[in-house]
């Protein structure tokens, strides 16, 4: 098991224990996502980062570890309390400090953050054209914004989900269920972002062997049984990257500011003057 989770595209990955990643699974490895994006995505000590959408936190405490970061582990569906658990059971109480907060009301300082990732989370939330003009406010200019999530290598041809997608697994399982409608390939996210005047998109590109990091992903957490949903196994095999991979997404924070169009007293302020 433990050498499936210890690749050598991933080196700063493999110096955690493999069992405390799996205990952590809520979907493809976290610690290898967050380790291709910040490939490409500098962080230096002491930047405050927001870990947007970051599950149990495995990510969070890996951006403070690795880079001596300051790590704001930001999640809607984890609980605050047993997140903070983990942070200090790894001996990052004082680099990671976990909150439970939706995407579209965060509260936070505009400008606060050096940067903001999200690592298979974002597409959640994030696929709103306006939403990205919503984040860049967080972030100072100069600021980064990075995110890897689930998505395709190719448009789906004429727009239709292949058969071994489509169709049950072995063990019953459908890979591509009505929420995948989400998954996009990097040219699309480009345009997403390109359509923010508040960021400068630096990369938009696609996961080489994605699928099959995902695959190893899926199978060490079959054989450890630590599996949280049945396994995509025997669908990301027969796909073997044609359709199914991972995207990175980076963008630079520009100077300009958008309106905050969530914020719900909006109407009250602009009728205030404040705005």
């Amino acid at each position: 098991m433990a050498c499936k989770l210890d690749k050598p595209e991933f080196p700063r990955s493999g110096g955690y224990d493999a069992d405390w990643i799996l205990d952590g699974n809520m979907g493809p490895n976290p610690l290898w996502l967050a380790e291709w994006l910040t490939a490409e995505l500098e962080l230096e000590p002491g930047m405050r980062v927001l870990d947007l959408g970051c599950g149990m936190a495995l990510s969070s405490v890996f951006l403070a570890r690795e880079f001596d970061t300051r790590v704001t582990a930001a999640d809607l569906w984890t609980s605050v309390h047993d997140n903070w658990q983990r942070v200090v059971a790894a001996g990052e109480a004082a680099r990671v400090t976990p909150i439970q907060t939706e995407a579209h009301a965060l509260p936070f300082a505009q400008g606060y953050f050096d940067a903001v990732v999200s690592i298979d989370a974002y597409a959640y939330f994030g696929t709103d054209q306006l939403y990205l003009n919503y984040l860049s406010r967080f972030v100072r200019p100069g600021g980064l914004i990075g995110v890897v999530t689930p998505g395709l290598t190719q448009p789906l041809p004429n727009g239709e989900v292949p058969a071994h997608l489509a169709e049950p697994q072995a063990n019953g399982k459908v890979f591509w269920e009505s929420d995948c409608v989400i998954f996009h390939t990097a040219d699309w996210w480009r345009e997403l972002f390109v359509a923010c005047p508040h960021v400068e998109v630096l990369v938009a590109d696609t996961q080489p062997d994605g699928w099959r990091h995902w695959l190893d992903h899926e199978r060490a957490a079959e054989a450890a049984g630590k599996s949280p949903f049945p396994s995509d196994a025997e669908a990301l095999q027969e796909d073997g990257g044609d359709f199914i991979g991972f995207v990175r997404v980076i963008a630079q924070r520009t100077a300009t500011t958008a309106m905050n169009l969530y914020d719900p007293n909006l109407v009250a302020k602009v009728k205030a003057g404040l705005l």
